[in-house]
């Protein structure tokens, strides 16, 4: 049970999933209304947000460095909040 040319993974090998966006556009509808909702649609999928991500990589030790600062900015806010 190789990989066959032209065979398609298996459901379940990735942890994304993709999945086609469908904007219903009436009929009379604007169409730049419907691009509107397009677009709305699109950066709610966070991909390009994605694709930045992995531009370039970061390390573990980076990463939880900025996690930690972020924590201590809001922990921050809600101290103040709380005054």
């Amino acid at each position: 049970m190789g990989n066959r040319a032209g065979s398609i993974p298996a459901l379940g090998t990735r942890k994304e999933v993709y999945a086609m966006i469908i904007v219903p556009v009436k009929e009379g509808e604007n169409i730049e209304r419907a691009i509107k909702k397009f677009k709305r649609k699109f950066d709610k999928t966070g991909v390009v947000k994605e694709l930045r991500r992995r531009q370039q990589f970061d390390k573990p030790s980076e990463l939880k460095r900025i996690k930690m600062a972020h924590a201590k900015y809001v922990q921050s806010l809600h101290a103040h909040d709380d005054m």
